[in-house]
């Protein structure tokens, strides 16, 4: 006989009642056992693990407290300290006087660590990168594995300090933290005060400012705000704005202030090679998103020129991007000197020199000529070339220079690309007229190869040299070009080694009669024109022509022809030994009651170039002159008489050849 259905119907509610309990009575032995004996037993397991993990000893000494919650329990511990690995110079890596911590659960069952807030109170915490790569807060056993980390996002601090060492990178910095005072009337943390000083890859490093109470690292919604002021080495920096993110600089809005004694200076903290300056101070707005860094609208002064504009990096390719847009009202054109290798005084100090030693058209002096030099030496810095591509545009609009070198202004656009340097352009205004200058330099090259292309145009002569007071009512345009290949680490190696052409011609216009008298050495109009005034006379062409070759300049065609006097010259210019050996004769085209007619020597150095005449020479006209006139009076005066005539040059050939040798000369595309 079989069973009802009926009688077995009161079974199952059975069943789930003991499955219940099953399930309830663990947790409520949990609850009990934690409202009996609290959070504290945790602490043993959580030390085993880390070490287990990490090979390092982390100590829990005080209570522990947990709020239970989904997926982000919050929980606090006292006494907290995590050691350093063996390595490290410092035991601990951290300690606090409390911990308290929310920790995602959902990431941490992905096998990541991650801490959205963090709190810790009177903390010491001492990081250390070592060698091989090691980090000290790296929690792989070997600190090697940049995904052993902890994850932190939000970070808050109640007092502490904090340290860090790199050996390979000569950087060690202590800094302290203090919470700011509340303001009146309200509970809230002010906010954090810090202050920082050590060596920063060699350089002292100081530093204080303040920021918000909650440090965001990785917070990508939440601007942190901050003010910083800080020294490295001779570089200063001063900002005041916001930080999105600290550890990504997900996003950057400071106004920011940056002083310093050279631009290259910002190397060794940038990565990023900026040219050789005087000291410099800007200010303007530092701008981040994305892969681009943006300094816009800063103005101020590099030695004692103005500067001002817009500059970009952008990185994220083979290296940073450098684009930038420079103007000057007025640019000090010493404060060019640094860029191009020159030393600071350096040509004041070479005539200051020069001027020391004998004259080197002295024939009595021993001593060789003076040898102080005036080109540009300083090696260019090429190992830095390749940190970054650069556009950059500069333009000036009067520059400040000395009474010799009249100069008006200047355009230039650098582009530097795979450690190749272009000028195209770089344009002077001068003397009226304008230098189109282009200048390649081949930093992948050892030394540098180096290209230079020069066109003159319209050069006004009255303008070229101002310090020629004879020179001032004389009328004529200068045209020619330089085209000059070399190879060396500086300007003066560049030019020493230098092949090429270089021409200059002027055809037409007018010209001081006394100095040209005065170049002929023609006496007795000298004195004439010193007591009736100066005139002007016929230009009828100039044309100095060379050919350079290892750094030597020597003349294919020197002339001078006026309606007067024709200048014809000869000789050298070295460029490595930065010496002038010139001579000039003239050939009169009138008669002179009165002349000396010997030739004109330029020689001497850079430094010191001196103008004198064959002292032999004149001499023996001098004492001939006497014998003379010891026999007869009149017949004193028949050595020191220049018959003449001269003959007009053929100055059309010479304009001619000088035109077409530089443009024979260009080096093919």
């Amino acid at each position: 006989m079989t069973a009802s259905p009926v009688s077995r119907a009161p079974a199952l509610p059975r069943v789930l009642k003991w499955l219940a309990v099953a399930l309830i009575a663990p947790l409520l032995l949990a609850v009990l056992f934690i409202l009996v004996f609290g959070w504290n037993w945790l602490r043993a397991p959580i030390e085993r693990m880390a070490l287990e993990k990490t090979g390092r000893v982390l100590t829990i000494q005080g209570d522990m407290q947990v709020a239970l919650g989904w997926p982000r329990p919050r929980v606090s511990a006292s006494a907290v300290s995590f050691a350093n690995p063996a390595w490290a110079q410092e035991k601990q890596m951290f300690t606090a006087d409390a911990v308290e911590l929310t920790l995602d659960l959902s990431q941490l069952i992905g096998g990541k660590l991650v801490f959205p807030e963090l709190r810790l109170e009177r903390p010491v915490v001492f990081l250390e990168q070592g060698s091989a790569g090691r980090q000290s807060w790296l929690l792989d056993p070997q600190q090697q594995d940049p995904g052993a980390r902890i994850q932190i996002d939000r970070l808050t601090l109640d007092q502490g300090q904090l340290g860090f060492d790199d050996a390979l990178q000569k950087t060690s910095i202590r800094a302290k933290l203090a919470s700011l005072a509340p303001t009146a009337g309200s509970t809230l943390n002010a906010g954090l005060s810090f202050s920082a000083n050590g060596k920063y890859k060699g350089q002292t490093l100081k530093a204080e400012g303040s920021g918000g109470p909650v440090l965001a690292l990785r917070d990508d919604s939440t601007p942190y705000p901050l003010t910083i002021d800080a020294s490295v080495g001779q570089t200063r920096v001063r900002a005041q704005g916001s930080i999105t993110s600290l550890l990504k600089f997900t996003a950057v809005d400071l106004n920011m202030a940056l002083s310093g004694d050279n631009l290259a200076q910002l190397y060794p903290l940038l990565g990023i090679a900026f040219p050789t300056t005087r000291s410099y101070v800007t200010a303007g707005q530092l701008r981040h998103s994305g892969n681009s860094w943006r300094y816009d609208k800063f103005s101020g002064r590099i030695g004692r020129s103005d500067i001002g504009g817009s500059l970009e990096v952008k990185t994220g390719g083979p290296r940073p991007a450098l684009t930038a847009e420079l103007s000057s009202s007025l640019l000090d054109l010493a404060d060019l000197g640094p860029l191009i290798g020159a030393r600071p005084g350096s040509v004041q100090a070479a005539k200051k020199a020069a001027a020391q030693l004998p004259s080197a058209l002295d024939s009595t002096a021993n001593k060789t000529p003076a040898r102080a030099r005036v080109l540009p030496d300083l090696p260019f810095n090429t190992e830095r070339w390749g940190s970054v591509d650069a556009e950059v545009g500069l333009r000036a609009k009067a520059l400040k220079r000395d009474k010799e070198l009249p100069l008006e202004d200047l355009v230039v656009h650098l582009s530097l690309k795979d450690a190749v340097l272009t000028l195209d352009p770089l344009n002077f205004g001068l003397a009226g007229g304008e230098l189109n200058t282009v200048i390649k330099l081949d930093g992948r090259s050892k030394p540098i190869k180096a290209h230079a292309k020069v066109r003159a145009r319209k050069i006004a002569l009255s303008k070229l040299f101002p310090g020629v007071e004879l020179n001032q009512n004389s009328i004529g345009q200068i045209n020619g070009e330089f085209n000059l290949s070399g190879q060396g680490n500086s300007v003066a190696r560049m030019l020493a080694t230098a092949d090429g052409k270089v021409g200059l011609v002027i055809s037409g216009g007018q010209i001081s009669r006394l100095m040209m008298e005065k170049a002929g050495l023609h006496l007795w109009e000298i004195l004439q024109l010193s007591l009736s005034g100066d005139k002007l006379i016929k230009l009828r062409c100039a044309v100095a022509d060379f050919e350079v070759k290892s750094g030597k300049m020597r003349t294919d065609a020197l002339v001078l022809d006026t309606q007067v006097t024709t200048l014809l010259g000869s000789g050298t210019i070295d460029l490595g030994q930065e010496q002038i050996d010139l001579t000039f004769n003239q050939k009169t085209k009138k008669t002179s009651p009165l002349a000396l007619r010997s030739p004109i020597y330029v020689r001497g150095s850079f430094a010191k170039p001196e103008v004198g005449v064959d002292k032999t020479r004149v001499a023996a006209r001098a004492l001939g002159a006497v014998a003379l006139g010891l026999i007869n009076p009149l017949l004193a005066l028949l050595p020191l008489i220049d018959a003449g005539p001269g003959q007009d040059s053929d100055c059309g050939q010479l304009v001619r050849e000088a035109r077409a040798l530089p443009q024979q000369s260009q080096p093919k595309k």
